[in-house]
């Protein structure tokens, strides 16, 4: 039973597609936004500031600790937190990188099928939960405005390899960057540029899936 019940989480994981996000309410925090020249705001003038710090999930986001160090300690994040542990990432996102982590909130997380979090922090999911998770990650520092950059090179869309080796497209609704992925789902990032020593980490309101 326990076998059925698993294999009916990742099967609803795999297919489920992330809900169209023009219906999303809230605001994009600074850093996503875009300026009148086509750009993410607050990013256009020389080099990025890289030692601001930011406050995500109620806590400091220090420029001077790694990805791992700094997620732990935001309650928006606990759940990719947990599931990072599970899957024996953290030594890797603890690595010099850079990384490019786009980081689902809980609530994102929550709002997949039932029971499909739990289904893939099981140990026999682990292969699966690995494949999920660095379809999240994208090799390099990429900022908004380097991710602005290359949206608008690649005339309204730009596409990122992810360390899982698939692909996700960026584009612009609005004044956001959003994320489509191999299902279709859409993946709105709300905070931007929130700087680590090994890299960058963008606040996204939906999990992101692989085929």
């Amino acid at each position: 039973m326990k076998r059925l019940i698993l294999a009916a989480g990742i099967a609803a994981l795999l297919s489920a597609c992330a809900s169209d996000m023009s219906g999303t309410s809230g605001s994009a925090m600074p850093g996503s936004r875009m300026s009148s020249s086509g750009m993410p705001s607050g990013t256009m003038s020389g080099a990025p500031d890289t030692g601001r710090t930011v406050m995500v999930g109620g806590a400091p986001m220090y420029p001077t600790k790694d990805i791992v160090d700094n997620a732990v300690n935001s309650k928006d994040h606990t759940t990719l937190v947990a599931a990072v542990k599970a899957a024996g990432l953290v030594e890797t996102l603890k690595g010099p990188g850079p990384f490019t982590v786009f980081a689902p909130t809980n609530a994102a997380f929550a709002a997949l099928p039932p029971g499909t979090v739990d289904s893939l922090l099981q140990p026999a999911a682990k292969p699966m939960l690995t494949k999920v998770l660095t379809y999240h990650v994208v090799p390099g520092r990429i900022d908004a405005a380097a991710l602005g950059r290359q949206i608008m090179a690649g005339n309204g869309r730009a596409t990122l390899t992810t360390a899982s080796g698939g692909t996700l497209v960026a584009t612009m609704r609005g004044p956001d960057i959003v994320l489509t992925d191999a299902k279709g789902g859409m993946a709105r990032v709300t905070t931007a540029d929130v700087y680590q020593s090994n890299g960058v980490i963008h606040v996204v309101d939906k999990v992101l899936l692989p085929n």
